[in-house]
């Protein structure tokens, strides 16, 4: 039971989620505490890990606390979630500029796959939520997110990447570029979670439903309504908006028919059914 082979205390790998973005503000935060909620009702033991907190003071709560809130008391949930921060910078950039500015350490891609290997030990699921999208830069030798899921890899810990993507025009473009980038560095595309999908979805929406697995490669794995923060039983909400391959029960092929996205009838269609 040791961190370089990353067993925990049940005697099986901890599985390792690097979560990320197409870019920022696209509900990566959420996403990530909706995927510990659901796995936490499903009884995992849970560990969400923020490497780098930029854009929060010292005393201002974080993106960690954030998903300690949102997966409700701890009387409501079976499974043991810990939270760990390695480093915060004062200004909302990009964490190498930020320490950088600081004057504080930049964060090492090594010390990053060590606290992963130490959290596997001894639970069931280990979420590392990055800063922005996947190549943002976190030390001086431009070393990213994508550099320290491989370093965790290295030390042979089972490791995926969740790709939070934007609903609309424009996110099929950054979902490609991202799966490219992985697919580049052998790192392996878990599937794609819209991060705040509107309460009135127009055209592109709709048809992105279908569009963006195809331009990840990778399945579409939830749906997160908009404000989806503000709910009053997010853990709940959470499982419902997640597929079972993130302790959810959300189902693609429904949640699509449910937003049809038919041709006009100009070009052949009709009106949508349903």
């Amino acid at each position: 039971m040791n961190g370089v082979n990353g067993v925990n205390a049940a005697g099986a790998a901890g599985r390792v989620v690097f979560v990320t973005g197409t870019g920022t503000e696209v509900g990566k935060t959420v996403a990530t505490a909706a995927l510990a909620a659901s796995a936490l009702r499903a009884g995992l033991r849970v560990a969400v890990l923020k490497p780098g907190q930029t854009g929060v003071a010292p005393d201002e709560p974080g993106d960690v606390q954030e998903a300690d809130r949102l997966a409700g008391p701890a009387a409501s949930r079976p499974g043991q979630l810990t939270l760990r921060e390695l480093t915060r910078y004062p200004e909302p950039l990009a964490p190498d500029t930020a320490a950088r500015r600081s004057g504080l350490p930049c964060l090492a891609a090594e010390d990053v796959a060590k606290e992963v290997a130490g959290l596997a030990e001894r639970h069931d699921l280990v979420l590392v939520e990055g800063a922005g999208g996947l190549l943002v830069r976190y030390d001086e030798q431009g070393r990213t997110l994508a550099d320290q899921a491989r370093a965790v890899r290295e030390l042979g810990l089972p490791t995926q990447v969740l790709l939070v993507a934007s609903a609309g025009l424009g996110t099929l473009n950054t979902t490609a570029l991202t799966a490219e980038a992985l697919t580049a560095r052998a790192l392996p595309l878990l599937g794609v979670v819209v991060g705040a999908w509107p309460g009135s979805p127009g055209l592109a929406e709709r048809c992105n439903l279908a569009d963006l697995p195809r331009a990840a490669g990778a399945p579409l794995l939830g749906a997160l309504p908009e404000h989806a923060a503000r709910a009053a039983d997010f853990p709940a909400l959470a499982t419902a908006a997640l597929a079972p391959a993130l302790h959810g029960h959300w189902d693609a092929a429904a949640f699509a028919a449910a937003f049809p996205a038919a041709l006009p009838a100009a070009f052949g269609g009709g009106p949508a059914a349903g």
